[in-house]
């Protein structure tokens, strides 16, 4: 033997070392199939995301992917599919979803039928015992606030979790924009620019409704990207006449013509939300009506004709646009990649241009609201835009 070769220690070997053991659950199990589903509202976006996770997942980890049909419906009566990326090609170009949703089965209070009578029990128990009938491992749960708190409330017994935030709304806090909502302002903005020929031909008051339960997002950014001369907003109670003296003195200078853009949650100052179908224990109940008031008192008050346009669902449908396709794709990616970490009850966030995690519970404690100090109103104030209030 050469006296300069080194003898091997003992034990020692030109065997391979052992590969990782790769990404598991909080229970020790390794992570070989992920579910995901989508609830709520659907909006533009939710297909990009159900393609972005599918691929990445098989791709990067090999695991296999099952689709949950009509959000948590699907887990409470094990409805599913297999998902593999010759299932999702091109998805990312169509709106809605592909595994369909549901914005009224809560299985925190799901309406169960006794004796004639429909009661409402927590069958969350359920949704865990299913989920490991069918082998999941962790759970993607794509939706807003609603989405969001019962993903926690799954994660809390048990279930692992990764939340991807989606609203129209843009109302989920803990991410600075949501997916869904650029497509649905792009398309309030496009039906503000065709309501200002009409209106201006016809020397009208447009009213045009737009979605938003307790944020104006959609109506604060349309209203000042489509020029409005008015935006009501549930964060700032309106007073109907001063949005009438501002129409009038409109029309005193020349302006034979406005546009006011009304989120379906605005209320005026001192009264409540209007409603088409009233609150109840177990539903929010369906907002509704408030452009046609609004626009009523316009016409008794100015004495110029109005009408209301409501938007309604059309901002829930149609192809995503760019942005949306990009952010809900980079949501997708990164939610397999917190799977992959560890990262558990937590949800993929936008925050500036990158993409990190926060708790879900975080994410629920607040809604991200419109400021009303806040430099979007200082903004439109400054182009002359009325909020329905004073000035100061």
């Amino acid at each position: 033997m050469n006296s300069n070769t080194k003898r091997r220690p003992a034990g020692s070997s030109r065997a391979k070392k052992p590969a990782p053991a790769g990404p598991k659950t909080p229970h020790g199990k390794k992570i070989r199939t992920i579910a995901i589903l989508t609830g709520g509202g659907d909006c533009p976006g939710l297909n990009a995301v159900i393609r972005a996770v599918v691929r990445s997942a098989w791709i990067l980890h090999g695991w296999e992917v099952i689709g949950v049909l009509d959000g948590y419906d699907g887990l409470i009566d094990s409805r599913t599919r297999k998902l593999t990326p010759r299932d999702v090609r091109g998805l990312q170009v169509k709106g809605g979803t592909i595994l369909g949703t549901s914005n009224r089965g809560n299985p925190l209070k799901y309406p169960v039928t006794r004796g004639g009578k429909t009661i409402h029990r927590d069958v969350s128990g359920k949704i865990i015992e299913n989920a490991a009938k069918l082998g999941i491992d962790v759970l993607i749960a794509v939706g807003g606030d609603g989405t969001m708190k019962i993903a926690q409330a799954l994660y809390e017994k048990g279930l692992p979790v990764v939340g991807v935030p989606k609203t129209i709304d843009n109302d989920l806090g803990a991410t600075d924009v949501t997916f869904g909502f650029n497509s649905a302002v792009s398309t309030a903005t496009d039906a503000v620019d065709k309501l200002h020929t009409t209106a201006e031909s016809h020397h009208r008051v447009l009213v045009l409704e737009v979605m938003g339960r307790d944020s104006g997002w959609i109506a604060i950014e349309a209203g000042i990207a489509g020029g409005a001369d008015a935006i009501l907003i549930p964060e700032i109670p309106f007073d109907l006449g001063v949005v009438c003296r501002h129409i009038t003195d409109r029309k005193k200078g020349g302006s034979r013509f406005s546009i006011v853009v009304v989120a379906e949650g605005a209320f005026p100052a001192g009264g409540g939300k209007i409603y088409e179908k009233e609150p109840s224990e177990t539903a929010p109940g369906r907002l509704g009506g408030v452009g046609q008031w609004v626009a009523s008192r316009i016409a008794q008050c100015t004495g110029i004709e109005t009408r209301t346009t409501v938007l309604g669902h059309l901002q829930r449908g149609g192809t995503p646009t760019t942005f949306d396709r990009l952010l809900a794709t980079r949501f997708g990616v990164e939610a397999v990649g917190a799977i992959a970490r560890g990262e558990f009850g937590r949800m993929v966030c936008l925050r500036g241009r990158k993409i990190v995690t926060d708790e879900i519970s975080d994410a629920v404690k607040r809604l991200n609201l419109v400021d009303p100090a806040g430099q979007f109103v200082r903004t439109a104030e400054a182009l002359g835009i009325s909020f329905g209030r004073d000035q100061k």
